[in-house]
C-alpha cells in the first residue's frame, strides 16, 4: 500500500438510482430512425421525444408530472413532412422548442398553456409550429440553442453547413462551411465559439462571428461517428470517438493549443461498438458518458486536466437515446446532482437519478454551487454585433427553499480552472494564548486495590484441589462397573498420560479387594531393610500430605523420590515381599504415578508463585506512583 492514497472528492460515492416501471413514461412509440441523435430532450417542465409517426414527421411533448402508462392517442407536434431528427429546448423559455427534420426545415414550437396528454376528446388536437426557418438544401440533423444569447439557434445540415439563425426575424445571419456532414456540435459557455466534429475526421473550433475556424485539427481516426462537448466555463473540450481498431476513445482538448489532445494521445475506454454520448455537469465538474446500445452510464470527475473515474450506473436495458436535466431542475431535497432520461426498448423512458448519499436533511451548499438560470446575458442583436458575456447564475439554495431564485452575476461566481482539484481543508486558526490558571494538581484516584492471596492460602487451596481430585479418582475406580443415566463430562484438568497408565495398571493388577488391601498394606509398611539400609518410615499418603502442606521445604520431595526409587528397586532385588510379585509391580507403578502427580502439582505451585510475585510487584509500583 506504500505510495497509494485515496483522492479527496465530494462525489466519490455518487450512485445512480433507477425508477420502477410504473413511475416511468410508458406506452411510447419512439422513432426508429437510424440518424445519430439523442432522440430525447428535457427541461424542468417537459420531455420531448422523437415519434414514430406515419404521414410525415412528429415528436411528442410529455409533461414531467404525467408518469405511468400514457394514452394510446397523444397530441403530437406535427408539421414536418419527413421524420424529425433532432429537437432542443430554449434555455431561457421552457415553453419554446426547435426541431430539425429530414425535410430540410427548422421549425419553432410553443407548448400551449395548460398542455396535457389526457383529454376527453376522441382525437386529441395536434400542435402546429409557430415559426419556420428555411435555408438548408438537405436534411437538418442537429439543432442547438445558444447558451448565452437569447433567440440564437445553430442548425447543421447534410449540405455540409452550420447556420446561425436570429429567431427574432427568422433569418440566417452566419454560415459555417464544412467539407463533410457534421456529426455533432457544442457551444462554449459564453456562446462566442462553437466546436464541431465531421465525417471527414476533423475537429474544428469556430469563432462563429468570423465564420471561419480558429483551429482545425485531426480528430478520432475511426470510421464511426464522433461526438464533442464543451466543458462549460472551462477552455476545454471533450470528444468521444473510435480508433482505427474500433476501440472507443476519449479525448480532452485545450482550445488554446489543440494540436494534440491533452496528455499527447486519446484515452482508450473499451472495445464496445456503440457511439459514446458525452454530457457535462458544470456544477460538479463531472462528465457522464453513455454508449448507444449500452445499458451502462459511466461518470468521472474532472481534476488536474484528467478525468478521475468515479463509478458506473449499470443496467441490463440498453439505451438508444439519452437526455440530462438542466441543473435548475434537479431535486435538491434528495441530494440529486443530475437526472438522466433514457429510452428503453423504444417503448418507455426511464428517469435515472444520480445522488450524493448524505444523511443530513438540510441544504448541501458544497455540492450545489450557483447554476445557470433563465435570464440570457444578451439579446440576439447584441450577440450578432459581437458582444460576449456569460449568463447570470442563480442560487440553488433558493431553489431548495422554494423561493424565487436570486441572480448572481457571472463575474461574482468563482470560475473553475483547468487544473481544478478538490479543495484543501482550511487550516485551523491558531489558539489565542491565555494565562494558565493556578490550580492544585488533582491526585489520581487509586484503583480499587485487589486483595492478593497469601502464599500459604494458595498452597492450601492447591492441596485441597489435589485431594478433591484424588477422591474423585478413587470414586470413579470403585464405581467403574456401574452405569449412569448422565452424560460423561470431560474433566477440567487433564492428567498426564503416565498417571493414566499407572492407574490402568493398578486396576489390572489388583483383581479383587483382598489383593488391593494387600497392596495398600505393603505400601504402608514400606520395604524391609536390605543390606543394612533402613526402611523409610511413614506411608505414601503421609508423604503426600507433607509435600502439599509445605512445598517450600525441598527435603520432603527428595525423600519421597528416594522412597519411590526404593519401591521400584524392590521388584528387582529379592526381598521378603517378593512372595507377592503382582502386588509389588502394582505398588511400584502406583508409586511412580504418584510421583508424577506430585511433580505436576509442584510445577503448578511454582508457576502460581511467580505470578503472585509479579502481581505483588505491580501493586507496589502502583502504590509508589499514587504516593508521588
Amino acid at each position: 500500500m506504500s505510495g497509494r492514497f485515496v483522492r479527496a472528492s465530494k462525489y466519490r460515492h455518487v450512485f445512480g438510482r433507477s425508477t420502477r416501471r410504473e413511475q416511468c413514461y410508458d406506452n411510447l412509440r419512439i422513432s426508429k430512425n437510424a440518424w445519430d441523435t439523442n432522440l430525447v430532450k428535457v427541461n424542468p417542465k417537459y420531455l420531448a421525444v422523437n415519434w414514430e409517426a406515419s404521414g410525415g414527421g412528429a415528436f411528442a411533448v410529455i409533461p414531467l408530472e404525467e408518469k405511468g402508462k400514457l394514452p394510446e392517442l397523444l397530441p403530437l407536434f406535427r408539421g414536418h413532412t419527413a421524420p424529425v431528427l433532432d429537437t432542443d429546448w430554449s434555455p431561457f423559455d421552457d415553453d419554446i422548442i426547435a426541431s430539425g427534420s429530414d425535410d430540410g426545415k427548422v421549425f419553432l414550437w410553443k407548448v400551449p398553456e395548460g398542455f396535457t396528454l389526457h383529454t376527453d376528446a376522441d382525437e386529441p388536437q395536434d400542435v402546429k409550429p409557430v415559426g419556420k426557418l428555411s435555408g438548408h438544401s438537405r436534411k437538418v440533423g442537429h439543432v442547438l440553442f445558444n447558451p448565452a444569447a437569447e433567440n440564437v439557434l445553430a442548425s447543421s445540415s447534410g449540405d455540409y453547413t452550420v447556420k446561425l439563425w436570429d429567431l427574432e426575424d427568422g433569418k440566417s445571419k452566419l454560415t459555417l462551411k464544412h467539407n463533410d456532414i457534421v456529426q455533432s456540435l457544442s457551444w462554449s459557455a459564453n456562446g462566442s465559439m462553437l466546436v464541431t466534429t465531421s465525417r471527414d475526421k476533423k475537429l474544428r473550433f469556430w469563432d462563429v462571428r468570423q465564420e471561419k475556424p480558429a483551429h482545425e485539427v485531426a480528430g478520432h481516426t475511426g470510421a464511426k461517428n464522433s461526438r464533442c462537448q464543451w466543458l462549460g466555463d472551462l477552455d476545454r473540450v471533450v470528444t468521444t470517438g473510435f480508433s482505427r481498431m474500433s476501440e472507443r476513445q476519449l479525448g480532452l482538448w485545450d482550445i488554446r493549443n489543440p494540436a494534440k489532445p491533452v496528455g499527447g494521445d486519446f484515452e482508450i475506454l473499451d472495445s464496445s461498438s456503440g457511439v459514446g454520448m458525452p454530457f457535462w455537469d458544470d456544477g460538479t465538474q463531472m462528465l457522464y458518458i453513455a454508449g448507444k446500445g449500452d445499458g451502462n452510464i459511466r461518470y468521472s470527475e474532472y481534476a488536474n486536466d484528467k478525468f478521475e473515474p468515479l463509478s458506473e450506473y449499470k443496467s441490463s436495458e440498453p439505451q438508444r437515446g439519452l437526455a440530462f436535466m438542466p441543473k435548475r431542475g434537479v431535486n435538491t431535497h434528495e441530494n440529486e446532482v443530475m437526472r438522466a432520461y433514457k429510452t428503453v426498448n423504444d417503448a418507455y423512458i426511464e428517469p435515472i437519478s444520480f445522488i450524493v448519499p448524505r444523511r443530513s436533511e438540510t441544504f448541501q451548499d458544497d455540492i450545489y454551487p450557483p447554476a445557470v438560470g433563465m435570464k440570457p446575458a444578451m439579446s440576439s442583436t447584441d450577440w450578432f454585433e459581437g458582444k460576449t458575456a456569460l449568463p447570470p447564475k442563480i442560487s440553488m439554495e433558493d431553489v431548495y427553499e422554494g423561493q424565487e431564485p436570486k441572480e448572481i452575476a457571472a463575474e461574482d461566481v468563482p470560475k473553475p480552472t483547468a487544473t481544478r482539484s478538490a479543495p484543501a481543508p482550511a487550516p485551523a486558526p491558531a489558539p489565542t494564548p491565555k494565562a494558565e490558571p493556578k490550580f492544585e494538581k488533582p491526585e489520581p484516584t487509586p484503583a480499587a486495590a485487589r486483595e492478593v492471596p497469601k502464599m500459604e492460602d494458595n498452597k492450601k487451596s492447591m492441596s485441597d484441589m489435589a485431594a478433591k481430585f484424588a477422591d474423585k479418582d478413587a470414586e470413579e475406580d470403585d464405581e467403574e462397573g456401574s452405569t449412569s443415566s448422565f452424560e460423561e463430562v470431560q474433566k477440567p484438568v487433564e492428567r498426564p498420560a503416565a498417571v493414566q497408565a499407572a492407574r490402568q495398571e493398578v486396576k489390572v493388577g489388583v483383581s479383587d479387594e483382598k489383593t488391593a488391601e494387600a497392596a495398600r498394606t505393603s505400601i504402608a509398611a514400606g520395604p524391609k531393610p536390605v543390606n543394612g539400609a533402613a526402611a523409610p518410615t511413614g506411608s505414601v499418603g503421609t508423604a503426600e500430605e507433607g509435600v502439599l502442606a509445605s512445598e517450600t521445604e525441598t527435603s520432603r520431595p527428595t525423600a519421597l523420590s528416594k522412597s519411590a526409587d526404593e519401591l521400584r528397586n524392590q521388584d528387582e532385588k529379592p526381598t521378603e515381599a517378593a512372595t507377592q510379585p503382582s502386588v509389588g509391580r502394582s505398588a511400584s507403578s502406583a508409586a511412580g504415578g504418584l510421583k508424577d502427580v506430585l511433580q505436576e502439582i509442584r510445577g503448578m505451585l511454582q508457576t502460581q508463585s511467580k505470578q503472585i510475585e509479579q502481581l505483588t510487584n505491580e501493586v507496589a509500583e502502583l502504590r509508589t506512583k499514587v504516593g508521588q
